[in-house]
């Protein structure tokens, strides 16, 4: 299923697992007529669903949060341990995740995650496995081990929606294509009746020239180096690393080798503990993410459910949470200043959404990642850095928060892009850093740089 954000796939998942009751129409799963539904009764008929973000409980172990989702029995039934944590670990082997399920789940990463939702997901024996961007966050040997888990699952008799904005994905493993927009299904065609340019333009209704739409900008002199930067407590060791004015620096790297560490180094929320950083040249100390920002820094976060958007919070307070200075006066926030800069990014980033007093967490993933970037956007950055700066977009979106990068750079702004997707790192970098165990493996510049030569740094391969 494909369709750009807003299109209406998160509301039609909530219909078929029960946590939306249609308005019209009908329901039939397995040949029978569903008249009411819920999410209990989306369970008993065997439908189970993997979503985008992970919905995990935090502060409990893996194995705790795999056996709330799949143990039955009344308040008195015995809790037997050592059963449920050998029925995580092997429905975690089953899914290829390497994690041990005594771990807190907070200590996790969104990799991590995920593959724990998938885990549950196959130890629902579900007949129905809806799947919405399940490897938004997974590393490729992630991504691979995940489609022979559905391969498996379809030999076994389980139908599979899967909705994904990566469409080499679609082509790996779809057998049909349904494409929706504006709440609407545009068509649904065998996967080799259509191309993967009629796709995209059905999705958005308008033609595509370039996802990537990379253009020459003039590079100026070096806003943000580091110089054997090292940080233990972020696992960040001896990184010595520079991003000029106009330049966009790929980070690349495989998922544990310190990209969001570094980010979150040179942000201040792990202050650097030795080496020097420097900004247009002069040694500065950044102990936190207060002084980063008077530093003209901003950074937009990967996990943007926790850490890029306040999902209770209306769109025009999110969008300027991080310039308060400047819609404010004498210490009081002036609300029309405040709703004039969401409108304005509202309309540049074209989220979609009936007004700015409109919760984050209503929206859908994509439209909350605009509402993160034009949080720092409005607080006029002179260093961007930007961790999955599309993960989980369309591509219409992701067009078009390329291009904004790339006006971005051409008004002088250098930007550090982490993407785990090569062909972002390829298509959008003047630069592409490796990291490999916290620190720099290697720099190639973007005429030299191959997904081979990328790939070999980060594995260390020589």
């Amino acid at each position: 299923m494909l369709g750009e954000n807003g299109a209406g796939k998160s509301t039609l998942i909530k219909i078929i697992t029960g946590a939306v009751e249609l308005d019209q129409g009908t329901l039939t799963v397995l040949g029978r007529s569903v008249a009411r539904s819920s999410p209990a009764i989306g369970r008993s008929l065997g439908i189970a669903a993997i979503y985008q973000q992970p919905s995990l409980f935090p502060d409990l172990s893996v194995t705790e949060n795999i056996a709330l989702a799949l143990e039955t029995g009344g308040p008195w039934k015995r809790v037997r341990w050592k059963a449920l944590r050998g029925r995580a670990e092997e429905l975690l082997e089953r899914a290829g995740a390497s994690i041990n399920p005594d771990r807190i789940v907070n200590t996790l990463s969104m990799p991590e995650q995920q593959m724990v939702e998938i885990a549950k997901a196959i130890g629902s024996e579900a007949k129905i496995l809806i799947m919405d961007e399940p490897t938004a966050s997974l590393t490729e040997r992630e991504v691979e081990r995940l489609f022979q888990v559905i391969r498996t699952l379809r030999t076994q008799g389980v139908g599979i929606i899967y909705i994904s904005h990566r469409l080499e994905e679609i082509s790996a493993i779809a057998d049909r294509v349904t494409v929706l927009r504006d709440g609407e299904v545009i068509g649904t065609f065998g996967i080799h009746e259509i191309d993967r340019a009629s796709l995209i333009e059905m999705m958005v209704g308008r033609p595509i020239a370039s996802i990537f739409p990379k253009r020459t900008v003039a590079i100026g002199e070096t806003a943000l180096e580091l110089r054997n930067v090292s940080c233990k407590a972020a696992g960040v060791r001896d990184v010595s690393i520079s991003v000029r004015r106009g330049e966009i620096v790929g980070l690349a790297g495989l998922v544990g080798s310190g990209r969001t560490q570094l980010a979150e180094t040179i942000f201040g929320l792990t202050p650097a503990e030795s080496g020097e950083i420097r900004l247009s040249d002069v040694p500065v100390r950044i102990a936190s993410p207060r002084i980063a920002i008077g530093r003209g820094i901003g950074y937009v976060p990967e996990d943007r459910r926790r850490h890029g958007v306040v999902l209770d919070l209306p769109i025009f307070a999110n969008a300027s949470l991080a310039s308060l200075d400047r819609v404010s006066r004498f210490g009081w926030i002036r609300h029309r200043q405040e709703r004039e800069v969401a409108e304005r990014y509202i309309g540049q980033l074209r989220i979609k959404t009936p007004s700015p007093y409109v919760n984050a967490g209503a929206l859908s993933g994509g439209n909350q990642q605009k509402v993160a970037l034009a949080r720092w956007l409005a607080t006029g950055p002179k260093i961007l850095i930007l961790d999955e700066p599309t993960q989980g977009v369309d591509v219409g979106s992701k067009s078009e928060i390329h291009s904004l990068m790339m006006d971005l750079a051409e008004q002088g702004v250098a930007i550090l892009m982490i993407s785990s997707e090569l062909p972002e790192i390829l298509g959008m970098s003047d630069r592409i850093a490796v990291m490999r165990a916290g620190t720099i493996a290697g720099i190639l510049s973007r005429e030299e740089a191959t997904q081979q030569k990328i790939l070999s740094l980060a594995l260390g391969i020589q």
